[in-house]
């Protein structure tokens, strides 16, 4: 169904019992533990990585937020749960590999990014991340796609290097990317999510 074709069922039902529109996305239908057990059954580069469970969109989000935290350790906490949560519309639209998105065009990237901006208005974040935080969460992001790439999904280190660049500061066993069952990578999410909450609060410290 095309963007704006009302003609269909454009919402999806969650465990929490949540009724999503895709078409029109309300904050309050955002919840964090349907986001939280979606990435963790999501899987990274279309399942095609090594190990004896899926890499989900949980554990590379954790691992997104990880880099990105060490990366600018004077960060605040609204920029820890963007980052944290940079890839949150894929617990209902999936994630799509770039050169899918390449092909589907316009479309998808409507839909995400209402999606996004019903899950940061839900826990009080501007609808999207500023220029400046979107390119260092992306950044983050790029230094985590290379070690699944060259870890997890058979790609060289000269191909690795091509598509996301070369990492510095940063090495793979620093990174916890051994692909986990859902149920702790959903568990993990959910506790990094509390913890960056906990510091949201006035007068409390960064999470680290």
């Amino acid at each position: 169904m095309a963007v704006g074709d009302t003609s269909g069922r454009a919402w999806q039902r969650m465990l929490s019992g949540r009724r999503l529109d895709l078409l029109d996305p309300s904050p309050l239908d955002v919840e964090i533990t349907d986001i939280a057990h979606g990435l963790a059954r999501v899987a990274r580069w279309n399942g095609q990585t090594s190990g004896d469970h899926a890499f989900s969109v949980a554990q590379h989000s954790l691992i997104v937020e990880d880099i990105f935290r060490r990366c600018n350790p004077k960060a605040t906490a609204d920029e820890l749960l963007m980052a944290l949560l940079h890839d949150a519309p894929e617990y209902v639209i999936g994630d799509m590999i770039s050169p899918f998105k390449a092909v589907v065009g316009g479309g998808y990237e409507k839909v995400e990014k209402r999606l996004e901006a019903a899950i940061h208005l839900r826990f009080a974040l501007p609808p999207h991340a500023a220029p400046t935080l979107k390119d260092l969460i992306k950044k983050a992001d790029r230094v985590s796609a290379y070690f699944e790439a060259t870890g997890l999904a058979g790609f060289s280190e000269t191909e690795a290097r091509k598509f996301f660049g070369q990492p510095r500061g940063i090495t793979r066993e620093s990174l916890a990317i051994e692909p986990l069952p859902a149920y702790q990578a959903q568990a993990l999410f959910l506790r990094r999510f509390e913890d960056i909450e906990a510091a949201r609060l006035p007068g409390a410290k960064v999470a680290r």
